[in-house]
């Protein structure tokens, strides 16, 4: 992405009501982005948009739901909803329960749902541009929802004023760092953080955008050295950069780094700067109140973790010492409590506290979550800590679930004397800290905490961990959607999709789950016999490539073709983004005459298990 090839932000910034309008009068050639490396113009994106009013302009129905992994078609697709009086409702993930509970708020499904919701694909053709319109201000445009962190997921309607807001002040804020920059994201444009860094503020800026979230810490090391570009990322993912890869392209390239979704403690503040060549700048805010302030840490202020507000946001503190702020983000002119508590530092600046909404009550006493947290923490044997209540049948007591990452003293001793007696020695250690009705009854042993696209560690994952009663998955849900024979050469074709809890993801790897090569190669052999007439003993195997990874919760393909002269099976594992891996599997035409020789290679399964 060379520099003279990047739009330059236009001053003063498209506003976003007229933003339809800016895309259809900007120059046709112009950059909007890289989809999988390849370019993409405006004139595209413009047709794109097109396409999407003209088919939603048909449709019966207000509010829909838009579920789409590429930020250039959903920005399309946004943006053409907008134009056709839509209003377009956001979900983080499109699990059954997400999909359940939207499906009782929307007149229709938009994207990359689950087929059983019906969803509407992305139209195929173009049209014919209408003539756009600008968008009144309190146009109902979005509806997101919370990232279900402290609780279940609620839905927040946004009016267009309110995002107009949020551009607005991020262009006021960092617009000098991001111009002439590309914009590079690891998190997803699902939640309103990925929606304005991603989609909004670019789109109104003219800034080229690369489509697709970078999942990889190798990837993005590559992207952020092709040209001038600004980074999006989690905590989660700025915490965890390896420090063996070489970034100094990134060093050269980089403009700025933003970080929301949580506080970056601060040696990983530095660490992230030191290797990316710039402190990331942490947004504080939430799907209620839209952004709210930031911070950029300092090596000769490390212990200044203070938030400076937005330009045009207030804020005050109540008795009991919660924030509460008032700005053009919110639906009205009201102040917003909210369940963080601050102290007033210098110069107006404001220091977090934790949470006052974390107290619970059990057999009517009241407990703090976050104390019980606090305890468990301050012991040795722990390294991170999440303490939830548990919903409970009728006629019994509600129970306390503990989430424990262990530090190295707990992980030896749970190797040493196994999972009762680490209970039992947290148990202890909360003995006389907390009621004893609030010592956790439930325990998980994690290898790190589960975390959503945008990085977060919800409730709904957390729980989703006591629900697993069967042993996890060692299949993908697959589906056969062709068969056919070319003369005497059967093919078949799958569609795949790898589940997050297989049992090969656990310890490969715990950062990045990838799907081993071997069980690519069992999954192949194990379709193939499924639907072929294979010869039973394995001699060979060929040709063996693993081009990119196959990641969990991403359709895949697999393409089997069998030559049984040559008792040959080949298979391909494909996607969107090209092709993953291919190889050749070869037989023993007569079994027989092999049996028990014992020189045979192992067969792919027993490598598998």
């Amino acid at each position: 992405m060379p520099e003279s090839s990047l739009p330059q932000a236009p001053s003063p910034i498209a506003a976003l009501a007229r933003l339809a309008q800016s895309l259809h009068g900007r120059p046709a050639a112009q950059l909007a982005g890289w989809r999988d490396g390849v370019a993409l113009d405006h004139a595209h994106l413009a047709a794109r948009m097109a396409a999407w009013a003209d088919m939603l302009a048909r449709q019966p129905g207000r509010h829909f739901a838009l579920y789409l992994d590429d930020s250039l078609e959903f920005g399309a697709a946004l943006l053409g909803a907008w134009q056709a009086g839509k209003t377009i409702w956001l979900t983080a993930d499109t699990l059954p329960a997400s999909c359940a509970s939207l499906a009782a708020s929307v007149d229709g499904f938009l994207g990359q749902f689950p087929a059983v919701h019906a969803p509407l694909p992305a139209p195929a053709g173009d049209a014919s541009a209408p003539v756009w319109r600008e968008l009144a201000r309190d146009f109902p445009a979005l509806v997101v929802h919370t990232s279900g962190s402290t609780g279940a997921a609620q839905a927040i309607p946004k009016k267009l004023s309110q995002l107009c807001s949020e551009v607005a002040t991020l262009e006021q804020l960092f617009g000098h760092y991001a111009q002439g920059a590309a914009v590079v994201a690891t998190v997803t444009h699902q939640h309103i953080y990925g929606l304005l860094f991603k989609v909004l503020w670019p789109l109104c800026a003219a800034r080229a955008v690369h489509a697709h979230s970078v999942d990889f810490p190798e990837r993005l090391a590559a992207l952020l050295a092709q040209g001038p570009c600004v980074l999006a990322a989690s905590p989660a993912h700025l915490k965890r950069l390896p420090e063996h890869l070489d970034w100094a392209g990134a060093r050269a390239q980089l403009r700025a780094v933003f970080s929301s979704g949580g506080p970056l403690a601060p040696d990983s503040a530095l660490a992230a700067g030191q290797l990316l060549g710039s402190v990331p700048r942490e947004i504080y805010g939430s799907s209620e109140t839209g952004g709210v302030a930031w911070r950029q840490r300092a090596q000769e202020r490390l212990d200044d973790d203070s938030w400076q507000a937005f330009p045009g946001v207030e804020w005050r503190l109540a008795d009991n010492g919660a924030l509460a702020v008032r700005s053009a983000h919110l639906a009205d002119d009201g102040w917003l409590g909210l369940a963080d508590r601050a102290r007033q530092t210098a110069a107006g600046r404001f220091q977090l506290l934790g949470r006052s909404d974390r107290i619970v009550k059990i057999e009517e006493k009241r407990i703090s979550l976050s104390a019980i947290e606090a305890a468990l923490l301050a012991t040795p044997l722990v390294a991170e800590a999440s303490v939830l209540l548990c919903d409970a049948p009728a006629g019994e007591r509600q129970k306390v679930a503990a989430f424990i990452v262990c530090s190295a003293a707990g992980q030896a001793l749970l190797g040493a004397d196994g999972k009762l007696a680490l209970n039992r020695q947290l148990q202890l250690a909360l003995a006389g800290q907390v009621e004893a009705v609030a010592v956790p009854r439930r325990w998980r042993y994690l290898e790190r905490m589960p975390i959503n696209a945008q990085g977060k560690t919800t409730q709904a994952l957390l729980l989703a961990l006591l629900e697993h009663k069967d042993p996890a998955p060692r299949l993908p849900h697959a589906q056969l959607i062709e068969r056919s024979a070319d003369g005497e050469t059967p093919r078949l074709l799958f569609e795949l999709r790898v589940p997050a809890d297989l049992f090969y993801f656990d310890g490969h790897f715990t950062d990045a789950p990838l799907l081993p090569g071997v069980v690519q190669v069992e999954w192949a052999l194990h379709f193939a016999r499924l639907h072929l007439d294979l010869p039973p003993q394995f001699r060979a195997m060929h040709a063996l490539k693993f081009q990119q990874p196959v990641l969990p919760e991403r359709p895949v393909r697999l393409a089997l073709d069998y030559d049984p002269l040559k008792a040959s099976l080949q298979f391909r594992y494909l996607s969107a983004a090209g092709q993953h891996a291919s190889g050749r599997i070869l037989f023993h035409p007569q079994a027989a005459t092999v049996a028990g020789g014992g020189t045979d290679t192992p067969t792919p399964a027993a490598s598998a298990c």
